[in-house]
């Protein structure tokens, strides 16, 4: 497993459902990888950070851009 790898897999990992054959080689991986020790803790911290934050109600614009944004790529999705 490469550290590009790792961070595609994190949310995956700390939520619970990563393959345990992925949870493996991850944490084997960085077993012996500073950088990457470094990453996740920078990542368990922006976790840790953002649940302490107050709910708030998404504004309507970004919603509505939101929206667009993911129709727009389901559909170029589909045209493949």
């Amino acid at each position: 497993m490469e550290c590009r790898q790792i961070a595609e897999l994190l949310g995956d990992y700390f939520d619970g459902s990563l393959p345990n054959h992925l949870r493996e080689l991850l944490e084997w991986h960085i077993d012996g990888c500073p950088p990457c020790v470094a990453f996740i803790n920078t990542y368990r911290g922006t976790i840790t950070a953002t649940r302490r934050l107050p709910e708030a109600p998404m504004p309507v614009e970004l919603k509505r851009r939101l929206i667009a944004f993911v129709k727009s790529a389901r559909d170029a999705k589909e045209t493949r």
